[in-house]
């Protein structure tokens, strides 16, 4: 038998909202080997969305398999992969038990918006006065964790499992009750679970909890005894990345930026050591943090719930294509929307609207309307969002933006980063290697053991990585016509916002 090859490699093992995937980088971000599963999405009610925590390891633990055995097929030996990072899905709750490792219910997916009355419940609260009255107080708890209440945030969702679900409850009762987003589960899991105890997180999922300080970078007591939760149900905090894309695409430096396009999208500018507060409906958010006890690197950011969820809803649920990349032929079949827009608020909207009771809208409809037109309606709606949070980033920053880096499933339409561009009215980059969020996270893992002089302080280190090229698409749309068609979008916006609003039952 032919002895395989030693080398050195680093993995990624990337837990998306849709797919679990694992790929093995060498020095350069070339790819030597991956493996990528589907796993199964529940939607039990209107504005629900979950996730089976055993069927997201289960799948991550298949990916690792079939992966390692086409790098030994390739003829490299598995000891080759010398570190691995994770990046995952960020705000989807986890809660598992201490005692037996086993999930006490389905997770809860970032874009849930079940707990729109739990959201006003709290709000009332910091109204009422925790910190401060009125307004002042809602921006208090801004001032600490640097997000807004929302349903998006991971301590609504757990206290909302607490008090909905028995056995959630009664082991937050009883000091049972462990608390993750993914990569705290898959970490824990694959460090060996309840026999071993790796109840672990990193600061940067951390900061998308409303648990976190993002000055001292450590779990706050005083939102703890705000949502009434245990200190031991949390995990311990570690450095490294979950704005991984950022770091994919080498935006390490101040006032660069990036934008992920996958279920979601999520937009990036990198803000350095200081935390800039946002007026305009952006996060302060940690962006990497590069060992421990280094100083964090922040970032603004947007976020987007839908991007290409919304093409998965034209295949799945209306069935106008077979395919996900068959949107951009479809589309293609039209040169305009034909006067459709297409609020994809399926489950609110994020920033910088921040309105969890806005209701998807389709309007602009005619008897002259076909499929084509709302499939371009769909990307268009894709290029209006990030527009919106880009002219967020412009006034927060005073930085005008003139390319915008991206990455994901989405961006490989050519039509879709062409409406893009137009609509936005910046250039958009598209590097060959598209796999950007799984290379933020191996490179993270790499510098960790420093693996090939790697140094997220030294972005010159990183000069040979993903140097493969890419694809730019310039804006062709006449101005007049980018500032008419976006004048329409804004006012579909203010036609979807506060359709089902939030109540304080309690």
């Amino acid at each position: 038998m032919t002895s395989l090859r030693q080398g050195e490699f680093v993995g990624s093992l990337d837990c998306g909202t849709t797919s679990v995937r694992f790929i093995i980088f060498d020095k350069h971000a070339d790819i030597i080997a991956q493996h990528q599963l589907e796993f199964p999405q529940y939607y039990p009610n209107p504005g629900w969305h979950e996730h089976d925590a055993d069927e997201i390891q289960q799948h991550a633990d298949l990916c690792v398999e079939e992966t390692v055995k086409s790098l030994e097929a390739s003829g490299w030996a598995k000891e080759s992969i010398k570190v691995i990072g994770i990046t995952n899905q960020r705000e989807t709750t986890v809660a598992w038990s201490r005692k037996t490792g086993r999930p006490l219910c389905r997770a809860i997916v970032w874009t849930d918006s079940r707990t729109k009355n739990t959201v006003a419940h709290y709000e009332a609260k910091l109204r009422d006065g925790v910190w401060k009255k009125g307004s002042d107080g809602v921006e208090a708890l801004r001032e600490i964790t640097g997000l807004p209440l929302s349903t998006y945030f991971s301590a609504i969702k757990l206290r909302w499992m607490i008090d909905h679900y028995a056995d959630v409850g009664k082991a937050h009762e009883s000091d049972d009750l462990l608390f993750g987003t993914v990569e705290s589960w898959i970490a824990y899991n694959l460090l060996g679970g309840v026999q071993k105890g790796a109840h672990i997180s990193e600061v940067t999922n951390a900061s998308r909890t409303l648990l976190l300080n993002t000055k001292t970078l450590q779990w706050e007591p005083s939102l703890l005894e705000f949502f009434a939760l245990r200190r031991s149900a949390l995990p311990k905090l570690v450095s490294t990345s979950e704005q991984a894309a950022l770091i994919g695409n080498k935006c390490l430096k101040q006032g660069e930026a990036k934008c992920t396009y996958g279920t979601g999208a999520f937009l990036l500018f990198c803000t350095g050591s200081d935390i800039v507060k946002s007026s305009h409906g952006l996060l302060s958010t940690v962006a990497y943090q590069p060992g421990p006890g280094a100083k964090p690197v922040y970032a603004l950011e947007g976020s987007i719930a839908v991007a290409g969820s919304a093409i998965k809803w034209l295949r799945d649920s209306m069935n106008l294509i077979s395919s996900a990349a068959d949107v951009n032929d479809l589309a293609a079949k039209e040169n305009t929307t034909g006067g459709v827009y297409f609020v994809t608020a399926f489950s609110g909207l994020l920033a910088p609207y921040w309105d969890s009771g806005a209701a998807g809208l389709l309007i602009g409809i005619s008897q002259y309307t076909n499929p084509s037109h709302i499939a371009r309606a769909t990307l268009e709606a894709n290029a209006f969002q990030t527009r919106a949070i880009i002219e967020s980033m412009k006034l927060d920053s005073g930085t005008d933006l003139k390319h915008l880096k991206v990455d994901g499933g989405m961006t490989n339409g050519d039509l879709a980063m062409s409406i893009l561009a137009d609509l936005g009215g910046f250039g958009v980059i598209r590097p060959e290697m598209r796999e950007s969020t799984a290379l933020g996270s191996a490179i993270c893992a790499a510098a960790a053991i420093k693996l090939f002089g790697w140094d997220l302080s030294n972005p010159d280190s990183l000069a040979e990585v993903n140097t493969k090229g890419s694809r730019d698409f310039i804006p062709s749309l006449a101005e007049e016509k980018r500032q008419k068609k976006w004048e329409g979008w804004q006012r579909a916006i203010e036609r979807s916002k506060g359709w089902e609003e939030g109540v304080d039952d309690e």
